[in-house]
């Protein structure tokens, strides 16, 4: 398992423990009306399932919720690894629930969902870390809803091609695997993972299976450079990567990072334009978007299926 690792010395980031920033104003948003989000939290607690949207404290959980779209997260609600950005809680998990996968497709039947998205937590004490359990997971979905999309947000698997492999020949149509934030910055942010690990991740799952549509997203306003952003981008066009996002970061509690910076809406325009100046085929750029965040929308964008889903 790896291990945690002590944040970079960087005098030009903010201490861990600094005192959490005012939201900046256009970082407020309304909200909806409760019933259907209530109707969620009942299907998903009722199956003893669990969300990255509440694990993780997401700000769009309440409108995604009241749209009945909800991201799966499997295989328990505790990580093995220390991302520094995320309030999932950390230690030893729990054993797999061998159910789960048809759970996750029961509540995505009942939730009428046509975009399906599945992420899960790092297992790392698991020999194969999960790729299986992601796999039964596609497969218990497509059996239930075949004309899904499915989309799959993992882990990097610490590299092992074969447990990637496992994964993307289940057939996902999206599989989605996020960079977060810019090489410099990994040390602080993501202790136990590596960029280019990252990188050869996205690229194997392209050469594989060419059709299969991949993703990737970062977080601003951890203390990233404009040229360092710009060559992140060109490096997961580089690898092949279909579809980005880019959100910002907010300090979910005052266990996690500061804010560096709080990035204006006209700058996310920018950095979307930049995004598909570069040959992205789709771009979610702004302020409150996430990985999984109106994920049907943007595969809209795509214009076209993958046929990866049928396969």
């Amino acid at each position: 398992m790896d291990q945690p690792v002590h944040p970079m010395k960087d005098p030009s980031l903010k201490p861990a423990d600094a005192p959490r920033a005012r939201l900046a104003p256009w970082l407020k948003k309304r909200l909806p009306k409760q019933d259907t989000v209530q109707k969620v939290r009942e299907l998903v607690e009722g199956l003893e399932l669990n969300t990255v949207c509440s694990s993780a404290r997401c700000p769009n959980l309440n409108e995604c919720w009241s749209r009945k779209a909800a991201t799966f997260m499997i295989m328990g609600d505790i990580c093995t690894r220390t991302c520094r950005f995320c309030t999932v809680p950390k230690g030893r998990p729990m054993a797999l629930d061998a159910n789960e996968p048809d759970k996750v497709a029961q509540a995505a039947e009942q939730l009428g969902l046509q975009h399906v998205v599945v992420t899960s937590v790092d297992r790392d004490d698991l020999p194969d870390q999960g790729a299986g359990h992601f796999a039964d997971t596609i497969c218990a979905i497509r059996r239930r809803l075949p004309d899904s999309v499915i989309e799959v947000l993992t882990p990097d698997f610490r590299g092992e091609g074969e447990l990637v492999d496992i994964v993307s020949d289940a057939h996902p149509d999206i599989f989605n695997h996020n960079l977060e934030t810019v090489p410099r910055l990994y040390k602080r942010v993501r202790p136990g993972a590596g960029y280019e690990r990252s990188l050869d991740l996205l690229r194997r799952i392209k050469e594989r299976n060419p059709k299969q549509f991949t993703k990737s997203g970062l977080m601003l306003g951890l203390g990233e450079g404009e040229d360092e952003l710009d060559q992140v981008l060109q490096d997961l066009r580089g690898v092949g990567v279909d579809i980005l996002t880019l959100g910002q970061y907010l300090r979910p509690s005052l266990a996690q990072l500061p804010v560096e910076r709080f990035i204006p809406p006209a700058e996310f325009d920018a950095w979307g334009d930049r995004g598909r100046e570069i040959g992205f085929l789709a771009v979610a750029s702004g302020p409150f978007v996430r990985s999984s965040y109106n994920a049907d929308e943007v595969y809209k964008a795509l214009g076209t299926r993958s046929g990866a889903g049928g396969a």
